[in-house]
């Protein structure tokens, strides 16, 4: 299944935390805090602006991104936890 955002919508994948500390310590599942940090998958065409264009999307298919702790709705499709969020909640996108 197949879903496409709407206006400045973007589906983002969680990119998985760490298993271990920087130290070597595993960590449990309940310990771990949910990552603020993905990969985007598809995003709108942008937000329709008072004079009836649509503004630029500033993020892009693939770009991994870190965004806000409580960003966006998580929906399932086909097995898989996706996150909706606006645009807006995207702090960065991570460059290597």
């Amino acid at each position: 299944m197949k879903i496409r955002p709407l206006a400045d919508k973007v589906i983002v994948e969680r990119i998985e935390a760490e298993m271990k500390t920087a130290g070597g310590i595993v960590l449990p599942d309940s310990a771990k805090e949910k990552p603020q940090r993905g990969k985007v998958l598809s995003v709108g065409e942008g937000k329709m602006l008072d004079d009836g264009s649509k503004g630029a999307m500033q993020v892009k298919k693939g770009d991994e991104v870190l965004f806000t702790s409580y960003a966006g709705s998580e929906v399932k499709l086909d097995g898989k936890e996706y996150l909706i969020m606006d645009e807006s909640d995207i702090m960065a996108v991570i460059e290597k």
